[in-house]
Formats: C-alpha cells, structure tokens, sequence
C-alpha cells in the first residue's frame, strides 16, 4: 500500500512540475504621451503638440520549459499594437502590429521591452495633397519600439501596474522617399492583467551557467532589397551588400564581431548620374564608382534560434562622398539551422535610414 501510495506522489510531482513550467498568458495596456525628436531641420515644422497613444501587448510568460528561458530569467514574448497621435494634421495617426520580447532586472520589478513591426500611416508624402510631410515617405513601414517600466504584478489577483519611459521609431528604410523617419520619446502609465493568478518565480536567479565555448566562426552574408535616392520619385532600385566577418561567443548568451563588406547599391549609382547633370558646375563625372567598402565591429546577442544583432561601421573606400563616413545596422536573424540564418536588418546613418535589408547568411 505505501508503494502504491509513493507511486501517486512521484506521479503527481511530475504532473504538478510539468504544468508549473508550461508558459502562461498576460496582457498589458499602456498609455503614452511624449515628444517628437526632432533629429532632422525638415521635421521642425511638425512638431505642434506631444504625440499620445497606447501600446497593447499580449504575451506568453516563461517559467523555464526550456533552457533559454532560465538563461534569460524567465522572459516574456508575443504580440503587439500600438496607436500614435502625433497632434499635426500633417503626420497623422500611426498604426502598428509586431512581436515583441520583456526581459525582466530587479527581482522583476524592472522590465525593459523591445517591439519590432509593420507600421501604417493615415497621412504619408504626396506631392500635391501633403508635400510636407518629410518624414513618412509611404503608407507602410518598419517600426521599432523601447520601453523600461517598474511593474508591480498581482496587486489584486492577476492585476498589477507599470509605469516608465518608451521610445518609438517609424521609418521606411529609404524604400521610397522622402523618409526621414519619425522618433517618439516620453512616458507611460499602465496596467497589466495576469491569467495565471499565482507568482510561479520568486527570484531571477539563473540556475544554469552562462559559461560556454566555441571556436570562432566565419560567416558569410547576402542582403538585398530596393530604396530610392534622396530625389524624391526617382524610382526604388535594387541594392545588393556582400559580407564575411569573424564571430567569436564570449558566453552562452554573446558574440563580438568583425568583418568587411561590399556596398553594391544602385539607386547611388543613378543619384551621380542625376548630380552630373543636374549640377555641372560640381564638375562630377557620371562615371564615378558607387561602390563602397566598409569595416565593422558588432555584437550578437542570441535568444534560442533568434538573436539582435547590432553593427557600427566604417567606409574605408567610398568615392562619391554622400552620407557620413559611419553607418551602423540594427537587425534580428533567425537560425534555421545552426548554420544557415536568414535576416531583416535596417542599416542607418545616425537617425536617418539608407535601406531596410533582408538577408540570408552561412555561419561555419
């Protein structure tokens, strides 16, 4: 009888420990209201009152079913949407829809969140109707968000609050312009809604070690995509950047990068053409190379088959001198194999976006 009895209990544990780890859901709602930044002379204009808005998050919440998410502390991940006002009649209203991941500091009083999507916009450029709209250059675009809030969950049951800084970005990568792309920066109130109503984590204690090793690798990677010049209706043209660099993992979560890469981008070289004749007096010749080469420096940070990849460059050849000589790139990559990764960066000069790049790369 006591064996029977034994039988039950360790059945029951395995049960009971099993559905403590399966991941449970949560929503939250946040409102906003901030300011534009004005990182450009042809955004001064559109900036008439402080954009308002909310952000609705559904998330999966982690409780250590795999080993990323004790590496991790348990974060969260899911969907998003989020509605800006930006009080101008010229900019309009913004709609968008992503994923998004919380990471949680602090005994998970401190959540910082990063969103990635497609925006839409209610009043893009037109050359007659809003000629003055420089920063929305089409309908639809990438958006990035940025949130830090202290939450206090399960104030009463499964509902709790936030409260913090966030910051958004809205560009279309220069696949058509105008496109000086638009950020928003301010604070935010919320409240969140848990459906498991019991704290299954009582501290962000890693369990698992963060010690690992690995020989360097070699990868190479392919982006492409199309953008327009800065001549506003000059048509979107294919790019085609070429890269190989050296990644070297620091621990089971990083990797420092270093590499070169060949700028291949069309629309450029159509852009000398038009400044060749459009411009005689700068004595350019059309013929004049559009290619570019770079030196980089990066990091990687890997989240099971996803990692952020974040990238600060250098030209060291660039004969048509048309944007500063620094550019860096921002993107997320997908491991379909732990060789094979296919990619969407957005590569930038400071604030302002040259292209949106999809990519497909090799990592030996």
């Amino acid at each position: 009888m006591k064996n029977k009895y034994s039988v039950l209990f360790i059945l029951f544990s395995f049960i009971a420990f099993g559905q403590q780890l399966d991941d449970t859901n949560a929503i939250e709602l946040s409102f906003l209201r901030g300011n534009i930044m004005p990182h450009s002379p042809e955004l001064y204009h559109l900036i008439t009152g402080h954009p308002e808005g909310f952000l609705l998050s559904f998330s999966r919440k982690t409780h250590g079913k795999e080993e990323w998410q004790k590496l991790y502390n348990y974060p969260d991940y899911g969907g998003y949407f989020i509605y800006q006002d930006f009080k101008n009649e010229i900019l309009g209203k913004n709609y968008a829809i992503g994923a998004h991941y919380n990471f949680y500091f602090l005994n998970r009083k401190l959540q910082f969140k990063i969103a990635q999507g497609i925006a839409m916009t209610t009043n893009p450029y037109d050359k007659v109707e809003n000629s003055k709209n420089r920063a929305f250059g089409s309908k639809y675009m990438g958006n990035t968000n940025f949130m830090l809030n202290y939450k206090k969950d399960h104030i009463v049951d499964g509902l709790g609050l936030e409260a913090g800084f966030f910051f958004t970005h809205y560009s279309s990568g220069r696949f058509k312009s105008p496109n000086s792309g638009l950020n928003t920066y301010g604070v935010n109130l919320g409240v969140t809604y848990d459906f498991c109503k019991k704290q299954l984590k009582t501290a962000d204690t890693v369990v698992i070690s963060n010690k690992f090793k690995e020989p360097i690798k070699f990868n190479f990677v392919f982006r492409s995509g199309f953008n327009e010049s800065i001549v506003i209706g000059s048509g979107q043209k294919p790019f085609y950047h070429i890269g190989f660099y050296a990644d070297k993992r620091i621990n089971r979560k990083s990797a420092l990068q270093f590499g070169t890469e060949l700028f291949m981008t069309t629309s450029i070289k159509e852009y000398i053409k038009f400044r060749s004749i459009a411009y005689p007096d700068d004595n350019l010749d059309a013929n004049t190379d559009y290619k570019r080469v770079g030196i980089f420096v990066g990091h990687e940070l890997f989240i099971n088959r996803i990692s952020l990849e974040t990238q600060l460059g250098y030209y060291v050849y660039r004969p048509f001198d048309l944007d500063v000589a620094i550019y860096d790139r921002l993107g997320i990559k997908y491991y379909w194999t732990p060789k094979i990764y296919s990619g969407i960066a957005v590569k930038t000069h400071g604030f302002l976006a040259e292209a949106t790049e999809f990519s497909v790369g090799v990592r030996l």
